[in-house]
């Protein structure tokens, strides 16, 4: 018989299930399982008498041991984990565990020590599961308007911007440089004619952290395209990847992140809010008490423009206007392209292969990154 995961079971038929043992509960005449898998739980119950073989076996359990079971599942009203129980024909052992090195209010450092143990549990395998749906959803919808996906190169041989920037690594008798941003690639795919590409891969910053939540390593989701008119092409394309992308997060996990995290999927409202940088300004120094000083004014990077404390607002447009970031910290920093004429090195000269690297098509096109970072207790969207 094939397995079945739990999550897909209905009473009245014959399963095969394989998964941990979350708790046990071995009586005199009776014997309670509640087994686990990615898709769900569901209990497992024995009545000893009658399987004094399978009786023996529960004896040798213990909680987090990986078990086979087959058997008929039943309706049962009194079971509180979706009305239901596997009555157990055959069990096999497939290991045995031993006592638990950590709990769930263990401290961070030995639950890192032990992380394969610690994944086990609900929460962390929710922030997966939801990660693989944010993911694909971003994926089905970029694809289903003519993006191509790309996978660009990881090491470098030159830093990709400021060398202080970029991790340096030994690559055999010479040095090499951990990509930092996969954009040079993006805008040459856009000079290529692949017209609308995206990458989903990882990104290197050596930035010191001052959180909780670090940039030297995270996976970055990267889009580009061609034939933009207006940063509101890129704007309304990445608000609606957004929406779309967390309303398939709501549909499928938005119950179980509620009940695990005690917290709401907001799906964001198209069109995002925007704001003129006169305003933005404002607002910094109004909510935050942070003055943007008339030197940086025209610096539209968050670094120049966003103190630490207000990084939930991203100022982000050339265009006099603030694309505003949702509630769930997602904020997408976009500009368009500037023309050949300015983008490109003059024709008499012989250009480099950084200068290749960073010329822009003739073509207008626009560029875009949302940045997916995961922590150890927390999953979030920044640009």
């Amino acid at each position: 018989m094939e397995r079945t995961y739990i999550g897909t079971i209905t009473p009245g038929a014959k399963y095969k299930i394989s998964g941990f043992i979350e708790n046990l509960r071995n009586k005199r005449t009776m014997a309670f399982l509640v087994v686990r898998d990615i898709t769900g739980k569901i209990q497992v119950t024995l009545e000893k008498e009658k399987r004094p073989d399978l009786a023996a076996l529960v004896d040798q359990m213990t909680l987090d041991s990986v078990i086979t079971v087959e058997g008929d599942v039943v309706a049962n009203d009194f079971v509180k984990m979706g009305g239901k129980e596997l009555l157990p024909e055959s069990i096999k052992i497939e290991s045995i565990a031993e006592p638990l090195p950590i709990a769930d209010d263990s401290e961070i450092d030995s639950r890192m020590d032990f992380r394969w143990i610690d994944m086990r549990r609900e929460k962390n395998q929710l922030m997966m599961q939801m990660q693989t749906t944010l993911t694909a959803a971003m994926r089905e919808f970029l694809l289903a308007r003519n993006f191509v996906e790309i996978h660009t190169p990881k090491l470098i041989g030159a830093a990709s911007e400021s060398g202080s920037d970029v991790f340096e690594v030994k690559y055999f008798d010479t040095k090499a440089y951990l990509a930092q941003s996969p954009q040079f690639y993006k805008q040459m795919a856009m000079a290529s004619g692949l017209d609308r590409i995206f990458e989903s891969g990882p990104v290197f910053r050596a930035e010191k952290s001052y959180t909780n939540k670090h940039a030297t390593e995270f996976t970055g989701f990267d889009l580009e395209f061609s034939y933009v008119t207006s940063c509101d092409d890129v704007m309304h394309m990445e608000e609606e990847l957004l929406a779309y992308a967390f309303a398939k997060v709501a549909e499928k996990h938005g119950e179980k992140i509620k009940e695990l995290f005690g917290k709401e999927v907001i799906v964001p409202t198209v069109p995002f809010p925007r704001m003129k940088l006169c305003d933005v300004y404002k607002e910094l120094e109004e909510r935050y008490g942070y003055k943007v000083t008339d030197e940086v004014k025209g610096d539209l990077t968050t670094d120049a423009t966003t103190p630490k404390s207000a990084r939930s607002i991203i100022c982000v447009t050339s265009a006099g206007c603030l694309w505003a970031t949702t509630s769930s910290g997602a904020a997408v920093r976009s500009r368009p392209a500037p023309s050949a004429s300015t983008a490109t090195r003059s024709s008499k000269s012989k250009p480099t292969k950084r200068d290749l690297a960073r010329t822009w098509s003739s073509i207008s096109s626009s560029s875009a990154t949302v940045a997916r970072r995961t922590a150890a207790s927390a999953w979030a969207l920044t640009a």
